[in-house]
C-alpha cells in the first residue's frame, strides 16, 4: 500500500523516502510464522479519523512486512487478533485487564498487551483516547520492526511532555531559513503547494516518533506570511490542519506582530490599545470558525528587527497577554519566544553581553504573564553553538510556563553536509541540573511541567526537513528528527537505544551495517566540536549563511557574539568580579562553578573565562595544544567515517550510499579548512608552535 507520492518517487530513492517507516519484508520464517496469527484481523471499539490513520498503518505495514491483508470489522470475535480500543469502550475484565489499568497516565498513553482468551491470542492496543491507540499502533510496528517478540508484551506508555512540537521555518516563497534538505513542503511562489499528498507521509513520520504539534511558517513572518491568518490562505491551512490532525498533531501559526497595521488597516499594534484588542479578538475568532482546534500562536517580537511591543514602550507580558485574552476562550495557548537580544551591538562595548538578554529581559516579568503563555526558551544563552552552557532561565520563573527550543536543523553544526548527531547533546541539556529547588532539579522537569506544576510545558524543535527526496538532505541526518521525537516523548531513554531503533528500523539488521552506522552517530558530535570552536568559545563561522569557518567573522560584528583572542590569549570574561557578570544568572552552586576559573568545566572555559594560551586544562594540555589536537583530531575522525561507511557499499541501496558517501567526502574538505584556519590563526596571534611538528600554516 504505497502512499500517492511514493508512485512519484524515482525507484531508488523509495528507501530513502520512508525514512523509519521502511516495514520491509520479514524474511526470518520463525518470526513471520509467529506473527502470521496476529495479523489477520483486526477489531476497532471505536472510530475517528485517528483510528482511521492507525488501521491505515497496520494494513500498510502488515502487507509490506507479512505479504498479508487483514480484515478489519468494527466488533470483536474470536478472529480479532489485533484490538483497538480505548479503556471506555471495551470489557477489560474479558481480557484480564483491570479497568483501571490506564488511571495514573494521561491522556496520550497506552497499554499493548499479549492476551490470550479461550485459546485465541490477542494483541490489545488499548488508548485512554484514540490519540493513545494510535501512537500505541506506532509503537507495536516499532516493535516488529526490530523483531521483538510479542508473546510476553505488556508495556503501559505515555509522554512526559504535553507539547511535543515541530517549528518549521518555511517561507511563502518556497524557500526554508536554515533549511539544507530543498525547498518547503507547503509553499511555492508565495502560494501554497497544490499537491498535499507528501505532508501526509510527514504526518506520519512525526506522530510515528510522538509529535503533536507543528507551527507550519517560519517565525520571521515576512509580507506574504502575515496574510497566513486571513481569509486569503486560511482555506489552504485548513486543508493542512485536516491533515496533520488525522495523525494527533495540532496546528499552529507564527504571526507578525504588526497585523493589526498590516492587515487591519490600523494606525498602532500596541498593545493596550482597544482597537487593537478587538482587531485580534475579531481575528481569533475567525480563525476558528475555520480551524475549531487551532493550537495557537508562535511569536517571535521584538527581536532581530522583528516588531513588538517595545515599540510603544510596553513590556513583553503586556505583548504575550494581549494574545493570550484574545484566544482563550477557544483554549488556544501563546508561545512567545524569549530569544531577544540587541542585535546593533557596538563590538567595543565589553559591557553588554548577548548570553545575559533573555534573563534580563524576562525573569523580571515573573508573574505577569496570563497563564495561557508559554515562554519559549532557547536550549542556550546565545545561538544553538556547537557546545554552550544551559540558559539560565529555565526554572528561574516558577509561576511562568517554559518549554525548551531545540535546533534539529544544523544550522552551526554541519547544516546536514556534515553528520553531526545530536541527540547526545539534547541528553546532556535534559539532564542538566538546574539547581532550581536544590540538586536533583534537571531541566527535563522544568520542561515536562513536573517541577513547578506548569499549565503548559513542553519541547519544539526547529524541523530540519524540506521536499528532497530523503527529507533531511542528508539521509543520517533523519536520525536527529527520529531523535528529537523520541527525545520528547521519554527524555529518559538512552542516546544507544534510540540509535539502535533508528539504524533498524531505517537500515536494517544486518550487523555490520548497524555497527559501523552507530560508530560514526555516536561519534560525530564531538567530531565536529573537534574540528570547530574549541572549549566554548562558539561562532567561528562564516556571517550569514554560518557554514565554515571565519574566526572574525563575527569579531567586529553588531550581532554581539565575540571570543576577544589577542596574542596572549582567548575567551569572554563572564565572572562577577572583572566580566558581564552573567554567571550570577545562575542558581547555585552552578553561578560559583562557571564564575571560578578552576572549577569551570573545560569544555565551556572560553564561554567563561579569558584565559593565557598557555593556561593548562584538567587534562593537562594548553588551552594553545589543546586547539591544536582537536582540530588535527577532527579530521582523522572524519577519515574513520569515510572508512567505516566505504565498508558498507554492499549492504546498503545505493541512493542511500551515495547520498552518505558524497556528503562525508564535502565534510573531509569542510573539516581540513577548519583545521588549518584555526590552527594557523592561532599559531600566528600567539606565536607558540605545535610541539608535534605538525604542518601550520
Amino acid at each position: 500500500m504505497a502512499s500517492d507520492f511514493i508512485q512519484h518517487i524515482n525507484p531508488e530513492e523509495v528507501k530513502a523516502y520512508r525514512s523509519w517507516l521502511q516495514y520491509d519484508f520479514i524474511t526470518d520464517k520463525q518470526y513471520k510464522i509467529d506473527m502470521l496469527k496476529y495479523c489477520s484481523h483486526i477489531g476497532c471499539m471505536t472510530q475517528s479519523i485517528l483510528i482511521e490513520s492507525a488501521v491505515k498503518e497496520l494494513q500498510k505495514a502488515f502487507e509490506s512486512m507479512f505479504d498479508v491483508q487483514p480484515n478489519v470489522t468494527d466488533d470483536l470475535s474470536s478472529e480479532s487478533s489485533i484490538i483497538l480500543a480505548t479503556d471506555k469502550n471495551i470489557d477489560l475484565a474479558q481480557y484480564d485487564v483491570p479497568s483501571d489499568v490506564l488511571s495514573e497516565i494521561n491522556n496520550e498513553g497506552y497499554l499493548i498487551k499479549h492476551v490470550c482468551k479461550e485459546n485465541q491470542n490477542h494483541i490489545l492496543i488499548l488508548g485512554r483516547s484514540d490519540k493513545g491507540i494510535l501512537y500505541g499502533t506506532f509503537h507495536f510496528l516499532r516493535l516488529l520492526k526490530n523483531r521483538t517478540s510479542v508473546e510476553s508484551l505488556d508495556i503501559i506508555d505515555a509522554p512526559r511532555n504535553q507539547l511535543r512540537m515541530i517549528d518549521e521555518w518555511d517561507n511563502m516563497d518556497g524557500s526554508v531559513e536554515r533549511g539544507y534538505s530543498g525547498q518547503s513542503l507547503y509553499y511555492s511562489n508565495h502560494e501554497f503547494r497544490d499537491d498535499f499528498n507528501r505532508i501526509t507521509d510527514y504526518a506520519r513520520m512525526l506522530s510515528s516518533v510522538g509529535i503533536n504539534a507543528i507551527s507550519i511558517n517560519n517565525v520571521n513572518v515576512w509580507d506574504t506570511e502575515t496574510y497566513l491568518i486571513s481569509k486569503r490562505f486560511l482555506p489552504k491551512v485548513t486543508e493542512i490542519a485536516d491533515i496533520f490532525r488525522a495523525y494527533g498533531i495540532q496546528l499552529f501559526l507564527s504571526i507578525n506582530y504588526a497585523s493589526p497595521i498590516e492587515l487591519g488597516h490600523l494606525e498602532t499594534a500596541d498593545p493596550l490599545d482597544a482597537g487593537v484588542q478587538q482587531w485580534w479578538g475579531d481575528k481569533v475568532e475567525e480563525i476558528y470558525d475555520y480551524i475549531p482546534d487551532f493550537g495557537g500562536f508562535v511569536v517571535k517580537a521584538d527581536s532581530e528587527h522583528r516588531p513588538g511591543p517595545f515599540t510603544y514602550g510596553r513590556d513583553h507580558a503586556d505583548g504575550a497577554n494581549l494574545l493570550a485574552k484574545a484566544i482563550v476562550p477557544f483554549d488556544g495557548v501563546i508561545i512567545w519566544r524569549c530569544f531577544v537580544y540587541d542585535c546593533l551591538q557596538d563590538w567595543r562595548d565589553r559591557n553588554t553581553d548577548r548570553a545575559r538578554a533573555a534573563y534580563d529581559h524576562f525573569e523580571k516579568l515573573e508573574d505577569q504573564f496570563l497563564d495561557n503563555v508559554i515562554l519559549q526558551i532557547k536550549n542556550g544563552p546565545v545561538d544553538f553553538q556547537v557546545r554552550e552552557p544551559i540558559s539560565p532561565l529555565f526554572g528561574a520563573m516558577p509561576k511562568t510556563n517554559q518549554m525548551l527550543e531545540l535546533q534539529i536543523a544544523q544550522e552551526y553544526t554541519g547544516q546536514q553536509v556534515d553528520v553531526c548527531y545530536l541527540v547526545p547533546q539534547w541528553k546532556e541539556i535534559l539532564d542538566f541540573d538546574t539547581y532550581a529547588h536544590g540538586e536533583g532539579t534537571p531541566i527535563k522537569s522544568v520542561v515536562d511541567g513536573s517541577l513547578y506544576d506548569y499549565k503548559y510545558s513542553g519541547i519544539v524543535g526547529v524541523s530540519n526537513t524540506g521536499n528532497d527526496s530523503n527529507w533531511t538532505g542528508h539521509t543520517l541526518a533523519q536520525a536527529n528528527l527520529y531523535g528529537f521525537g523520541r527525545l520528547t516523548w521519554n527524555p529518559d531513554l538512552s542516546t544507544e537505544a534510540i540509535t539502535r531503533e533508528w539504524v533498524q528500523a531505517t537500515f536494517g539488521h544486518d550487523p555490520v551495517v548497524i555497527e559501523k552506522i552507530e560508530f560514526i552517530l555516536h561519534q560525530s558530535w564531538q567530531t565536529y566540536e573537534n574540528y570547530t570552536a574549541p572549549l566554548g568559545v562558539g561562532w567561528m563561522v562564516n556571517p550569514g549563511h554560518h557554514y565554515g569557518p571565519n574566526v572574525d567573522g563575527y569579531e567586529y560584528d553588531v550581532w554581539g557574539t565575540y571570543h576577544f583572542a589577542d596574542r596572549d590569549g582567548i575567551g569572554v570574561d563572564r565572572t562577577v568580579e572583572t566580566g558581564t557578570g552573567y554567571t550570577a544568572q545562575y542558581f547555585s552552586p552552578n553561578d560559583k562553578t562557571y564564575n571560578n576559573l578552576e572549577s569551570c568545566p573545560d569544555d565551556l572555559l572560553l564561554f567563561f573565562h579569558h584565559v593565557p594560551y598557555t593556561h593548562k586544562l584538567k587534562s593537562g594540555e594548553t588551552v594553545i595544544q589543546h586547539i591544536y589536537n582537536t582540530h588535527f583530531q577532527g579530521v582523522e575522525e572524519v577519515e574513520s567515517f569515510i572508512r567505516a561507511w566505504d565498508e558498507l557499499e554492499d549492504k546498503v541501496d545505493p541512493f542511500r550510499f551515495k547520498n552518505v558517501q558524497e556528503r562525508l567526502i564535502k565534510q573531509l574538505k569542510n573539516a581540513k579548512e577548519w583545521r588549518d584556519r584555526i590552527n594557523t590563526y592561532f599559531y600566528r596571534k600567539s606565536g607558540i608552535k605545535d610541539e608535534y611538528n605538525r604542518t601550520i600554516y
